[in-house]
């Protein structure tokens, strides 16, 4: 059948860490991969020939415009993980709520607010959940995730991720403040692979505020909780952030793209065990 020949899509300067590591575990597997740079000139014409060669592509990217060249690659018959058109993409947190609601997945309270101010107030108000955590629907890595001690601190957020946006303001929900540690499962393919808790720098354990990492262990419901997002979110590679309050397991989020080093130990074993996923994956039909 030849080599396998694996696209990867990333978005930075050059190669760093991550894309040097994956070149050199795939030669090791006998694969080949050909990077795809969101920063480089990124039209039909310019990728066709190289995409051509690819059975099929990891998106390694959070930003928006990797979603655009997911969808292009689609259309050009490529498989890709993540899917564009069946996996949250990107991850949308109102949708991911409700969702968890629907099939009985326990997460914190969390409303939609609407895109006025004045609305914003009174349905903050009727929430009644002080302290609050603010969110846009769309963000990764903690950004646009704030905490409000009362209405006035807020609106003050509110007004603040809607800088600049006039007549379509990305939407914001409101959601409960549980104080608690987050719990990071790694699933590959459905099958849990690695277990982190994000200790906080402040209120917030995750993105950048994260002061230490350690391994935690699994019990019956958090495991049967994680393989159910998993297959809801139909993310292959996933990341779910869980708190855990009064010994409740919560969903907090799922993220596509999860890092794969969390722990310097395993960081080769989890590109290995992707690598291996990708393999798989390239060999059966795409979706039409």
């Amino acid at each position: 059948m030849g080599k396998k020949v694996i696209g990867y899509i990333f978005n930075d300067k050059k190669k760093k860490l991550e894309e040097k590591k994956f070149s050199r575990i795939a030669k090791k597997l006998g694969i080949e991969i050909i990077f795809f740079n969101l920063i480089e000139k990124i039209d039909f014409d310019n990728i066709k020939d190289k995409a051509e060669k690819c059975q099929i592509f990891l998106n390694d990217s959070g930003e928006q415009i990797a979603g655009e060249l997911a969808k292009s690659l689609k259309l050009m018959g490529k498989k890709i993980i993540e899917d564009p058109e069946t996996a949250y993409y990107p991850e949308d947190k109102w949708i991911f709520f409700l969702e968890c609601q629907k099939n009985k997945i326990p997460t914190p309270k969390t409303i939609l607010l609407s895109s006025g101010i004045e609305g914003a107030k009174k349905e903050l108000k009727e929430f009644a959940q002080w302290p609050v955590i603010l969110k846009r629907v769309y963000g990764c890595r903690g950004e646009f995730v704030e905490r409000a001690k009362d209405i006035q601190e807020a609106i003050d957020i509110i007004k603040k991720f809607w800088a600049g946006e006039k007549e379509d303001r990305t939407p914001v929900i409101a959601q409960e403040y549980i104080k608690s540690d987050s719990y990071r499962i790694t699933l590959i393919d459905g099958k849990i692979v690695q277990t982190t808790i994000k200790k906080r720098g402040g209120w917030k354990a995750s993105g950048c505020n994260v002061t230490r990492l350690r391994k935690f262990k699994l019990d019956e419901k958090i495991e049967r909780i994680s393989k159910k997002v998993a297959k809801m979110s139909k993310i292959k590679i996933c990341g779910i952030d869980f708190a855990k309050n009064n010994g409740r397991w919560l969903v907090i989020e799922v993220n596509a793209q999860p890092s794969l080093k969390l722990f310097d130990c395993e960081h080769d074993k989890m590109i290995e065990g992707v690598l291996k996923f990708l393999i798989k994956e390239s060999s059966k039909k795409v979706n039409k």
